[in-house]
């Protein structure tokens, strides 16, 4: 770089170069420039295939015809009770106020088992398929049609970090990768502009767990999922804070990748750095791809009124809902969507455990408008045919109430042994439900889903057969499903 080129440009001194390497991201398309000269191929195919038994046959997907080819996943954060939303219970109005039959203790996270408390909200039959929904969620009610509800799911805990994790990764304990980014390394991305796993937290925090339930864990570090900022501006420091000349940005180019490259050889194609080297590429495409998908100005005010951006309480998530499906638009593989943050007091999740009228209609109020428009906007575009949406949640809530005495409280304990989801979209029965759990909503008492099948289903929708998606690490072929899961194929279209 001469002194010349600086004398005809504004010049950037050492902590200004620093921080546009850093913050700016002026390596631009580093990643294709390495692969170019020469530098990066090796390790960017290694770190794609990742390590395999010697002798062994590569099996990526897809292993079947897909339905889907991409998925949104709506995640609940602190436990939706399954009773007052899409598993009804007439039993419980009529044993309201009892104690709950039989000699067994009931096993339940804070040990206070109170009395059977009856449903809160009212439900209903909904649409030409009958399904019933409370009216927790009276615009969801009206998609009840499109929705394939489980009844029947179970969780291996009743707290809430290890049941996120293992909603999210299979797995109670973190260092696993999540669903979307096993869905990012056995599927790639349609679009080199954006990440392939993309995730929409709460504005008011982050789930239990916090980045971990997005982790590529020990897959390559590539399938990590990027979350958005959900305030201000999706990703920051994307732009540089002034402008830069172009003949200075092109030699701060070809200096980071003289620097890259020789750091990249000196460690032997170290994946991290790879990934590293590789997110500056993609980071300057991203310069262009996020503000224009991020730009919700461009949806017509009918679209933003549907999704309720034009109302406090549901401005938040309708923004994630409709930039979610713009994300999808362009090519995402996985969005990840999170409804419910930190936990502590006051509530701003759904833990009902003081008050489930109270916290349970200030939690849907912000997410039902959202969804059903995300669910009426996706089959108006024809994208439904072929999109996935979850609707999940880490685990239920107890039929009695939380209470040390015989009482009927206005809370709800954690329930691990019976609850609901739902999925909608591509490869799906509509309009019907699955599994059951008993008389008042305690257990699954009728086909019964562990997280591991519903995560083998998930993967069957587009294309994977669970037992083939694996990953070769500390000795073991890992995957999603672990040794478990089966296809869930009666909910199946």
């Amino acid at each position: 770089m001469s002194t010349s080129e600086f004398s005809t440009e504004r010049a950037i001194d050492r902590r200004d170069f620093f921080s546009w390497a850093q913050y700016g991201l002026g390596g631009a398309a580093l990643a294709t420039l390495l692969v170019r000269d020469g530098f990066a191929e090796d390790a960017a195919a290694s770190a794609q295939r990742g390590p395999k038994i010697p002798g062994e046959a590569d099996d990526p997907p897809p292993h079947h015809s897909a339905k889907a080819k991409r998925a949104i996943h709506i995640c609940l954060c602190g436990g939706l009770s399954h009773i007052d939303s899409f598993d009804y219970k007439p039993a419980l109005a009529k044993d309201h106020g009892q104690k709950l039959g039989g000699d067994e203790r009931p096993d339940v996270f804070f040990g206070q088992v109170g009395l059977i408390r009856k449903n809160d909200w009212e439900f209903a039959q909904h649409g030409k398929s009958g399904l019933w929904v409370s009216a927790l969620f009276p615009h969801i009610a009206k998609m009840a049609d499109e929705l394939t509800v489980i009844r029947s799911m179970v969780a291996e805990s009743s707290s809430h970090t290890p049941a996120t994790f293992q909603e999210n990764s299979g797995f109670r304990f973190n260092g696993f990768p999540a669903a979307g980014a096993w869905l990012s390394y056995g599927l790639g991305n349609d679009t080199d502009e954006l990440p392939a796993y993309v995730v929409l937290p709460d504005t008011r925090g982050l789930p239990a767990g916090g980045t971990v339930n997005w982790t590529n864990g020990f897959l390559p570090a590539r399938h990590q999922g990027v979350m958005f900022n959900t305030q201000g501006p999706a990703v920051r420091d994307l732009i540089p804070s002034r402008e830069i000349g172009p003949s200075v940005e092109r030699a701060s180019r070809d200096l980071l990748v003289r620097l890259n490259a020789r750091h990249l050889a000196e460690r032997g194609g170290s994946d991290a750095l790879s990934a590293r080297i590789e997110s500056y590429g993609l980071a300057a495409k991203m310069q262009l791809a996020v503000p224009r998908v991020t730009h919700l100005d461009d949806e017509t005010a009918a679209t933003q009124e549907s999704y309720g951006l034009h109302r406090d309480e549901t401005r938040d998530f309708g923004r994630n809902c409709l930039l979610a499906r713009r994300l999808l638009e362009q090519g995402v593989r996985f969005v990840q969507l999170f409804s419910g943050g930190a936990f502590g007091s006051p509530r701003i999740n759904w833990d009902g455990h003081e008050d489930v009228v109270q916290n349970h209609t200030q939690e849907a109020a912000r997410i039902d408008q959202p969804v059903a428009a995300l669910l009426a906007d996706l089959r108006q575009r024809g994208l439904l045919d072929d999109t996935l949406v979850l609707f999940t949640t880490e685990f239920g809530r107890t039929p009695f109430t939380q209470s040390a005495a015989d009482v009927v409280g206005k809370g709800r304990d954690h329930n691990q042994y019976g609850f609901s989801v739902w999925l909608a979209g591509a490869g799906l029965k509509p309009g019907v439900a699955y599994g059951a759990t008993d008389d008042i909503g305690w257990k699954a008492v009728d086909k019964p889903v562990p997280w591991h099948d519903f995560h083998a289903t998930v993967l069957h929708l587009l294309g994977i057969d669970h037992t083939r998606l694996t990953y070769y690490h500390n000795g073991i072929r890992r995957r999603l499903t672990n040794v478990h899961g089966h296809v869930v194929s009666e909910i199946l279209s």
